[in-house]
């Protein structure tokens, strides 16, 4: 570690969440210098929803390398994107009736928001922008503006104008459609905000504090979009890929999106690999307007197609993931049931599920005494008061039992230590 605190920049932030040298990784287990294996509740950020390392995924690119296989090619036709993209289509898009066309931005998430919300200028010739409260989008500018967490967007060290911010569902806690009031400011000619271009949305909120929005909401902002001719941008970049059970976290509220972004686990093994689905009218580029060096990753193209193979041939991932997050929530409001003066929500879809404790500083002290018990998570959500659960998608029964036990155990050692039992 010495090395990393005298050189890497002070922006670092999970190596100080985590405070070891890591050295292997396989499945949900990473091994430290000194020997210690830990269980993985993190997953990358939501990168390595399908464990470190798969095996198959793991020899579909060696085989690749070993074959001389190209390695960067910017957007070059190669054999390995034509694979991605025939996979793509039959095993994704076609059996859930889509028609997308698909752009490859950059490596990163932020890089397939700021090409989403720049198109959707151009195709509407309108500049502004609808995101929501306790949004995330990126780091870029573009995606700063449509993020609400007031640190990241004082950040940019400049204004961001063009973008007006709505609540999201259930933002006021006390069951007000905030739909209705999206549609307000849109139809209210007095309301001051002009036509925009497109909304964007997360069908639950990661980085804002696993806020999950309700079905009907989804549906209704929806409608409001094609009543006002906006488009509409899910950001499915990390409840994507079996995170939230199906493979698009939207698909149980039945809307079709004009654009969605992916990235994180689109490559299955944690590879940098984003992407703009978009309504093919949408389609309105010329050659070269969005580019980049690194926009077509062929190692990425690879291990993703093993990883549509291996995983989404049927449903028994989704189904999988949708039954376990249910017992995943019935232990945590059973854990913050049986400790007394611990008050804390439990919420979520699938293996994407938040702990908001009612005292913010808990958050960060239940990760630090499940990392002192050999189990990795992140805290979220304003001042870092929800405990961010998110399993890899292959974890086993026994692996969440174990997770589980020991965060009931930190949970035990900071109520103790914060005497709330006795309050």
């Amino acid at each position: 570690m010495e090395i990393i605190e005298r050189l890497e920049s002070e922006v670092r932030v999970y190596c100080r969440s985590f405070p070891t040298v890591f050295t292997t990784a396989q499945g949900n287990r990473m091994t430290a210098k000194d020997g210690r294996v830990y269980l993985d509740f993190f997953s990358g950020a939501g990168a390595l929803n399908y464990g470190h390392n798969d095996p198959d995924m793991e020899k579909a690119l060696i085989d690749y390398i070993r074959s001389h296989g190209v390695n960067h090619g910017l957007d070059m036709a190669t054999e390995a994107k034509e694979r991605f993209l025939r996979t793509f289509d039959e095993v994704i898009m076609k059996p859930r009736g889509m028609d997308y066309k698909l752009q490859f931005p950059g490596p990163t998430g932020t890089n397939a928001n700021e090409a989403a919300l720049k198109l959707a200028r151009k195709v509407t010739g309108r500049s502004g922008l609808i995101h929501f409260t306790h949004s995330f989008h990126g780091m870029t500018l573009g995606a700063i503006a449509v993020t609400s967490n007031a640190a990241i967007r004082n950040s940019a060290g400049l204004e961001l104008p063009n973008t007006t911010t709505a609540p999201y569902s259930g933002y006021y806690r006390d069951g007000r459609n905030t739909a209705d009031d999206l549609e307000k400011l849109l139809s209210d000619s007095f309301s001051g905000v002009d036509k925009p271009a497109a909304v964007i949305v997360e069908t639950v909120q990661g980085e804002g504090g696993i806020n999950v929005a309700d079905f009907e909401w989804l549906r209704q902002v929806e409608r409001i979009c094609r009543d006002h001719e906006l488009l509409l941008i899910v950001d499915d970049i990390q409840a994507g890929y079996g995170r939230t059970g199906p493979f698009f976290s939207f698909e149980p509220a039945g809307i079709k999106p004009d654009m969605v972004t992916i990235a994180k686990s689109l490559s299955g093994m944690g590879l940098p690999l984003a992407m703009v689905m978009l309504r093919p009218d949408l389609d309105v580029w010329e050659p070269g307007e969005h580019t980049g060096t690194f926009r077509g990753n062929n190692h990425a193209f690879v291990t993703a197609v093993a990883m549509f193979e291996k995983f989404w041939c049927d449903d028994a991932l989704e189904k999988r993931v949708v039954d376990k997050g249910e017992y995943i929530r019935e232990r945590l409001r059973a854990i913050v049931d049986s400790h007394s003066g611990f008050e804390a929500e439990v919420r979520g879809r699938g293996f994407f599920i938040g702990l908001d404790c009612a005292r913010a500083e808990l958050g960060n002290e239940i990760i630090g005494q499940c990392f002192e018990r050999g189990l990795i998570m992140e805290t979220t959500g304003q001042g870092d008061s929800v405990v961010k659960v998110m399993p890899a998608l292959i974890s086993t029964d026994a692996d969440l039992d174990e997770g589980l036990d020991i965060i009931d155990a930190a949970v035990g050692t900071v109520v103790e230590k914060y005497g709330l039992a006795a309050a």
